[in-house]
């Protein structure tokens, strides 16, 4: 039901969007037409980012968000920005600071999404409509877009299966889970459960702190210390960069087992070229931040989210809250093409460098 939503949401999203630049006609909205007629396009928009160590943070979600706001706003938005750099605490001064600026309304990554509950009830309370991106903050949001991640974790689970087939019986695996601060690493790690458990014993888990190669590197010595190199036959890894950090250690410990992945980085496009990591999961970026900024241009001129957010979502402290999901991919050395090349993520000249060209021409990634 939910990739229905977001299918017919990606449809409607192209009508709201053309719609965006003008006020409400029709009182259908449930917002205040009288803001939206003195704003116009003259809205301001904070946005706010929870790290910069994961590549699409800078490289997709920010260009992505601002160029869509300009569209939206005939170029007459003025957007506010800031990296968090993986501190809560950082974080919060930054939404004091757009409070401060008086921006109309507030598309937040948080880096802690408890911790942020307080900062998002101050905004609220000084008139910010904050939008939750990627991550489902905590606190009195008004909308919310990210990836299906329950999805996620059963999609990496399924892949993870699929590549130890027999071997699935006789091993062990390591789940190297993300942040228990970031409430998407919890659903990714349900997902991915409900997939492994019963078909395949998990000899060792972990949460990874702030989702850090270096800990995830660190961890996977420990795991296979502690459960015997011969017995590991693949790791789940939620996410490429610690997959990174693992694939290093088992290289070190002499072991080449299929490990998981998400974000489709480009290091971990090219280690899946090169037979390193089995897969990643595909997320098309541009769905996800096209969808926060309409949203968050709509809340700015007090429009209403109907014809955009199809989906509902509920939080520990908000329910009902409209959302847009976005249906996510296995990537494999079998798709790259219809992926990320077909999408414009990544050319084939970016992927298939130095010693990964050999292996490329052999696929024919092109």
């Amino acid at each position: 039901m939910r990739r229905a939503a977001v299918a017919i949401a990606a449809g409607a999203m192209a009508v709201s969007l053309a719609a965006c630049g003008s006020a409400e006609e029709a009182d259908g909205g449930s917002g205040d037409s009288t803001k939206s007629a003195a704003k116009g396009d003259n809205i301001k928009v904070g946005l706010l980012l929870p790290e910069n160590k994961t590549a699409r943070y800078e490289k997709f979600d920010r260009p992505l968000i601002e160029q869509k706001i300009k569209e939206l706003t005939n170029n007459k938005a003025e957007i506010q920005y800031n990296n968090a750099r993986q501190d809560a605490n950082l974080q919060a001064q930054q939404v004091d600071t757009m409070i401060t600026n008086k921006v109309d309304v507030l598309i937040l990554d948080a880096v802690d999404a408890k911790a942020i509950k307080n900062s998002v009830q101050k905004a609220v309370d000084q008139g910010i409509k904050v939008v939750a991106y990627d991550r489902l903050a905590e606190g009195p949001i008004s909308a919310y877009t990210s990836f299906d991640n329950v999805q996620v974790g059963k999609t990496q689970g399924e892949a993870l299966l699929e590549a130890l087939g027999d071997k699935a019986e006789d091993g062990q695996i390591v789940m190297m889970n993300g942040s228990i601060t970031d409430p998407n690493a919890a659903m990714f790690k349900e997902g991915a459960h409900s997939v492994l458990d019963g078909k395949v014993k998990v000899g060792k888990e972990y949460d990874t702190k702030e989702w850090s190669p270096d800990n995830a590197n660190a961890n996977m010595e420990a795991a296979i210390s502690a459960i015997g190199k011969n017995k590991i036959v693949g790791v789940y890894s939620a996410n490429d960069g610690m997959a990174g950090g693992i694939i290093t250690a088992l290289k070190s410990a002499g072991l080449d087992v299929p490990v998981t992945g998400q974000d489709a980085e480009l290091a971990a496009v090219q280690r899946i070229v090169a037979g390193e990591q089995f897969m990643s999961v595909y997320k098309p970026y541009a769905p996800e931040a096209e969808a926060a900024a309409a949203m968050a241009v709509a809340l700015a001129k007090g429009e209403s989210l109907d014809s955009i957010a199809k989906d509902k979502v509920d939080s520990e402290s908000a329910k009902a809250v409209p959302s847009v999901l976005v249906d996510v991919t296995s990537l494999t050395q079998e798709n790259i093409n219809d992926t990320v090349i077909k999408d414009g993520v990544y050319t084939a000249e970016e992927i298939c460098t130095g010693k990964y060209k050999a292996a490329c021409d052999k696929l024919g990634i092109k």
